[in-house]
């Protein structure tokens, strides 16, 4: 999200209908005590501890207002930041520095809550063989910013979208009459380098689904021992995934199951955002 092509080709967009959501015709606050330009400086200041991310998508809200700005930094994605440090100072245009604050904080503080809320979780499967995901519970329009965020937090991205690989659900499976038909119809229909996951309930689900050549069987919903016993009659055929409602609270109950992968919706759509502030600013 730093590259520069990947934020003109992808990020850009969405940034420019976030500034425009916030300003449909004029900054009237800004343009009433700032009528012509002048130079300023803010600061970029933590008011929390946690893991920063979504500093190249905070450039970027200002030079699409301002292509002079400048920007003094003190950290980079992924840092861990401490309450009251100075992260970096922005310099430039003053309208375009009250203009751009709240939307360039909002992404910030949205990226680097996710990123803090990952790191936590996958501090504590430290040790274990299973990989914290992240899932398509994302917020509309935000998806390319909030995954990007797990991954500075230290966890994998599962598919981005419907067009990465096959999921086969359980309304998938249903509407096909069963997950053999389900994974035999998909493995006709997609390229030999789609994976193709399935989604089952309990152990029989399993045994078809490794039976019928599934890459990758999620596990959902199934209590620890349920997870064990399917792992067993699985034996090696795929990789696993466990997936339904976890979080932080109950993380630990997973550590010892010996999934590859865990999946976890909570890591965009519940993660607090992190207290950031854009402060003393002053004309230079």
């Amino acid at each position: 999200m730093n590259d520069p092509i990947t934020l003109k080709l992808n990020a850009d967009k969405y940034i420019m209908m976030a500034l425009e959501e916030d300003i449909t015709s004029e900054d009237i606050s800004t343009n009433s005590v700032m009528p012509e330009y002048q130079k300023g400086e803010v600061q970029l200041i933590c008011k929390q501890d946690g893991i920063i991310a979504g500093l190249g998508v905070f450039k970027r809200v200002f030079e699409l207002l301002d292509d002079t700005v400048e920007f003094e930094m003190n950290v980079k994605d992924g840092d861990e930041v401490k309450k009251g440090q100075l992260m970096a100072v922005v310099t430039g245009d003053i309208r375009a520095l009250l203009s751009g604050e709240r939307t360039a904080l909002n992404y910030l503080q949205r990226m680097s809550g996710i990123a803090t809320y990952t790191n936590s979780i996958v501090k504590l499967l430290a040790g274990s063989k299973t990989t914290l995901l992240d899932t398509r519970k994302t917020t509309p329009n935000m998806r390319i910013f909030e995954k990007y965020a797990v991954k500075v937090g230290g966890a994998t991205n599962h598919r981005y979208n419907l067009s990465d690989a096959v999921m086969l659900k359980d309304n998938h499976i249903g509407a096909a009459g069963g997950i053999t038909e389900a994974v035999k119809r998909a493995r006709a229909y997609v390229s030999f380098v789609n994976k193709i996951e399935v989604e089952v309930e309990n152990i029989d689900m399993a045994r078809e689904a490794a039976e019928v050549g599934a890459d990758i069987i999620m596990l959902d919903n199934m209590t620890p021992e349920q997870m064990k016993e399917a792992i067993k009659v699985i034996d090696g055929r795929a990789l696993t995934e466990c997936s339904g409602n976890v979080t932080k609270e109950n993380i630990k109950n997973i550590i010892d199951v010996g999934v590859d992968y865990v999946s976890s919706g909570a890591l965009t759509h519940s993660a607090p955002i992190m207290d950031i502030s854009l402060k003393n600013l002053h004309a230079i």
